[in-house]
């Protein structure tokens, strides 16, 4: 089986050669940051309309973790286009942070159509370092499609740990590896090499999971979900919050 996956690798990485190529060249990089913010606002618009009843139902609650002020403060992390926002409850005070700056006229877009949140502040930063965000300062954390791309999960979620109050929650939906020995797992495993470097370190292979479940979090609430995509490679999810 691993000579197989490793025989159609090279047979995708050469049909790829083109943009491994600018890859090398220092072009892609800058291509991928333009293109993907504008890929993201039809793929998110898609992806809405599959998953909506399930980020209904995960960010139903949300409101149940505002501070004492009964305002919830919320950082979105890997924001992207804002495709959660409509997802938020009334009066909920939005900070954004996201690593590519291509994504902020999109974000003025759909803070135009949100006009139920109050917008905050849109950072241009990793996860891995929320220097920007104090201690404490914030009720909930979301991130969506997003620690399948992160370079360090593990810091992330420390960062994550740090900047959310006691008692605050994290929120999240990804999707992630397959279970092995099915065909979605072996064509993860084929693809995702080539599908790391089209979509800006987006990895079909990880585990997410694990991660959550060893971070320092009180308590971890997590749902594995076949979701109703169109991509079969992408089905695999996790959802669910954990609570500092």
């Amino acid at each position: 089986m691993a000579l197989t996956i490793f025989i159609l690798r090279l047979a995708v990485c050469i049909l790829a050669f083109p943009m491994y190529l600018l890859d090398f060249l220092g072009l892609w990089n800058w291509i991928c940051k333009k293109s993907l913010p504008y890929f993201l606002a039809r793929f998110t618009v898609t992806y809405n309309k599959q998953m909506a009843s399930k980020k209904q139902e995960l960010f139903s609650n949300l409101q149940e973790f505002a501070g004492p002020s009964g305002k919830l403060s919320l950082l979105e992390l890997g924001c992207g286009t804002g495709p959660n926002f409509k997802f938020y409850p009334p009066g909920c005070r939005v900070t954004c942070i996201d690593p590519n700056p291509n994504f902020e006229k999109f974000l003025i877009k759909s803070i135009a159509e949100n006009r139920h949140l109050q917008f905050e502040h849109f950072l241009v930063a990793a996860g891995e370092d929320l220097h920007q965000v104090a201690n404490d300062s914030m009720d909930v954390v979301v991130c969506t499609l997003v620690l399948c791309s992160v370079k360090n999960q593990e810091r992330i979620l420390q960062e994550v740990c740090r900047v959310l109050r006691p008692g605050g929650a994290f929120y999240f939906m990804e999707h992630v590896a397959a279970k092995p020995s099915t065909w979605n797992y072996f064509w993860q495993q084929v693809l995702n090499p080539v599908w790391y470097l089209l979509f800006d370190g987006c990895n079909l292979t990880r585990e997410s999971w694990k991660v959550l479940e060893w971070a320092r979090f009180s308590k971890v609430k997590l749902q594995h979900l076949q979701a109703p995509l169109s991509c079969k490679l992408l089905r695999p999810h996790i959802y669910g919050y954990a609570v500092k």
